[in-house]
This record gives C-alpha cells, structure tokens and sequence, in this order.
C-alpha cells in the first residue's frame, strides 16, 4: 500500500475511530457544502447577474418598437380661418407606435456581446475557484474532527490509565513497597490528564462548529476518508497542470479579452450608426370637430412613416477619446493582472507541493516516534515493576507516547489536508472533479460560449 492508503492505520489498533455501515463519508460532507452553503450560492447569483449583461449587450443591437397614447383636453383655442375651412378640435385622443432598427454600428454591439460573454466564463471560472477554496476548506475540517476525535479518545483513554496508576501507587505504598512521593507524582500526571483531556474536549467543539458551518449540518460519525487521487510527481509537474487548469488563472486571461473588446466598443462611438424608423399614428378628435372642417377633412384617420436616420458623432467634449484610453488601460491592468496570477498560483503550487511532501515525510517519522515509545513504555513497564526504575520513569514514557500519538494524528491530519490544497491550486477540485452526483451539479442558464 502507498502513504496515502494507510491513513490513520497506526491509531485503528487503539480502536479509535470505529467505521460503520451508517457513517457520513467525505464525499457527502462535500455535496453537503456544495447544496448549502451560502458562499457557493452568493456565487451562483453572481452568475446569474452576468448572465444578464449578455442580453442587455444584445438588446443594444434588435429591434425596438415602443407606443404611446395621448389624450388631451384644448382649454385655449385660436380663431378659426375666415374661410371656416378649418376649426380647431376642442379634444383629441392621439395614438403612437414606432418602430427602430439598428441597421450598422461598426462593431459597438458585438463588441459588448463579445465582453459580456467573456466576463460571464470568467464568472464561471470564479465559481470553480469558489469551490476549490470551499471543499479545500471542508476537508481541513473533517480531518479536523477525526483528529479532535481521536485526541479525545486518546486522552480519554490517558486518563483512565493515570487513575489505574494512582490506585496500583496508593495500593503499593499501602503494602510499604511504595513511598508517598509515588502517589503524589502519579496524582499530579492524573490531573494533568484531565486537564488535557478538557482542552482536546473545547477544541473538538470548536472543530464540529466549523464543519457545522460549512457543511450545514452536524459531523456524526465520519468515516476515514479515502486516498488522494492524481497526485503529481514532481512540483514541476504540478506547476503544468496549475497552469493549464487553475480557475484563477483562466479568469484572469478571460477578463483579458474582455478588456480587448471593450477598446473596440469605445472606438465604435465615434463613427456613424444607422439605424432604420418606422411609424404608425392613429388620431381621433372624439366629434369636436364642426362637420365638414378640420386638419384632414375628418374626425379620425391614420398616418404612416419609414425612413432612415444617420447619426454621426461630430464634436462630443473628448469624451470618446477619453473612453477609448481609459479602456486601453483597463486592458494593460487585466494584462498585469493576468501575469500576477500566473506568478501567484506557480508559486503557490510549488510551496503546496513542498508542504504536501513534508507533511507526508512527517507522518512516516510520526509513527517510527509512535512506535519506539510504545517499546519505551513497554519496557518501562517492566522495570518499575521489577523495582528496577522509579515509576516518574513510567510516568514520563506514559506522557511521551501520548505526545507522540498526537502528533503522528496531526501529521497526518496535516498531510491530507496539504495534498487536497494541493489538488485545488492544480484546479482538480472543483464540483466537476469530484464525482458528485449529476443532478446536484450547478447548471448556467446562458452558455459563455
């Protein structure tokens, strides 16, 4: 078996942490997160917010027809024509359609279409780094309730051992093999027992508040969980991979491009759009009109219109050119900031490979520690019993292995915990990479592409 398919191997002989048919495994305790959550659902509507600017943008480009109806009431009339031919109406009712169609831009619409559309797979990449640094932070804590859980056990179990000792001590200075020295060494390490018994008790609570935040329900009996999968070989394998699949990295070349659509859609305000108009009116003078006068010849009619319009920018205060330059730089900030991202996640894949690496090694010196003081222990035993050594000597060897087991539950705690941070600065842990069930995957309405 390799490193990681021994996890926490050392503590099942201690009976530890028992596994059973009902226990909540990691994989539900992150699509637990992923269904809960509210970092994961402010994202989700963050999308939905830039799904939206996709048809705005596109809005820009269709056609338009907006209507109106006006009605009115004449207070104040002129004298009629002395011909009597015409007569103003003492009321009028006027309805209004029109109709516009942008016909020629030069490239402002599609422009906006292209940013929108850019900026939205950016937000999608923003949600896979959501994600990440969500389960990233859910393992942290569910190996932090198996380890709490064992510690507890651990010195639970610490304890009850002191307390054999204290009794077996009082016992033997009873029997005059035992002076009054013995028992009260013994008392003081029971009372240290307890005490660190009460410190590893608070410190699960804190860790089970944690999961409970993040998960949205309560640790109860979870299981080991399983090995790390395609872990690289080398940092500069796994600076590759970072570099091809990091949703930081992806976003930031995404914005990138944005940023080059958004110089095209200022330029394009400073040439002609062409747009064709069209128009329906329908009047009505509601019978206030004398018979036989009025503008038509008539108490009601209709009137259409199409035609073109041409509107060309001709002096706007600098306000294009400032536009265009100020996007210009927006594009050289997104430039940078792409390259910033690139430095910040090889840099961070290199340090989590490094820490993954030690946490491991850490582990295999951890249980070497565990096991030597078991023989220590073991053989201290032994001697105090044969009156060959004190029993502060024991007492010591008894507080050593403690010591030693705890660490070898934080190394590995730690090593777990490295290897998935790892797996995400690589982006391969996200919602997608996790084998979570098809129907509970976050689906976008409007597709990026």
């Amino acid at each position: 078996m390799t490193r990681k398919q021994v996890y926490f191997a050392g503590i099942a002989a201690c009976a530890i942490l028992p596994s059973s048919a009902g226990a909540e495994t990691l994989q539900q305790a992150l699509e637990g997160a992923y269904r809960n959550n509210p970092t994961i659902s402010a994202q989700r509507a963050s999308i939905r917010v830039a799904e939206e600017d996709v048809p705005l943008a596109r809005a820009a480009g269709m056609p338009t027809v907006d209507g109106s109806a006006t009605y009115q009431e004449n207070v104040l009339t002129g004298k009629p024509a002395p011909s009597g031919f015409f007569s103003n109406p003492d009321r009028q009712l006027v309805g209004q359609i029109n109709a516009n169609v942008p016909v020629f831009d030069f490239g402002g619409v599609r422009g906006s279409m292209n940013a929108a559309k850019a900026r939205l797979e950016a937000s999608h990449f923003g949600m896979n780094k959501t994600e990440a640094d969500l389960f990233s932070a859910v393992v942290g804590a569910y190996m932090d309730v198996l380890r709490d859980e064992a510690v507890v056990g651990l010195n639970r179990n610490n304890v009850d051992v002191m307390r054999y000792t204290v009794k077996e001590a009082d016992d033997r200075r009873r029997a005059g093999s035992r002076g009054p020295t013995d028992v009260a060494q013994a008392e003081a390490r029971l009372a240290l027992a307890e005490s660190q018994l009460e410190t590893a008790g608070a410190r699960l609570i804190s860790s089970k508040e944690q999961y409970l935040r993040l998960v949205g329900r309560a640790p109860e009996n979870l299981e080991l969980p399983p090995p790390l999968p395609q872990m690289p070989a080398s940092p500069t394998d796994a600076v590759e991979m970072a570099l091809a699949n990091n949703p930081e990295i992806a976003s930031a070349r995404v914005q990138r491009t944005a940023a080059a659509y958004d110089i095209d859609v200022a330029r394009s305000q400073a040439y002609p759009r062409l747009n064709a108009i069209g128009g329906l009116n329908q009047y009505d003078y509601l019978g206030s009109l004398e018979q036989g006068t009025g503008p038509r010849n008539g108490d009601r009619g209709t009137t259409a219109f199409v035609g073109v319009t041409l509107k060309m920018p001709i002096l706007d205060g600098g306000r294009t050119g400032a536009q265009t330059r100020q996007a210009r730089a927006k594009q050289d900030v997104a430039d940078k900031q792409a390259l910033d991202a690139e430095g910040k996640v090889i840099a961070e894949t290199r340090s989590a490979f490094a820490t993954w690496q030690a946490a491991t090694h850490v582990t295999d010196t951890a249980q070497r520690g565990v096991n030597a003081n078991q023989q220590v222990l073991e053989g201290m035993r032994a001697e105090v019993s044969a009156g060959l050594r004190p029993l502060l000597d024991q007492l010591n060897a008894e507080q050593e292995l403690l010591n030693a087991q705890v660490t070898m539950l934080t190394a590995r705690r730690d090593a777990y915990v490295a290897g998935f941070a790892l797996l995400a600065v690589m982006g391969k842990a996200d919602a997608a990479d996790l084998n979570f069930d098809q129907s509970i995957l976050y689906q976008p309405t409007v597709k990026a592409d």
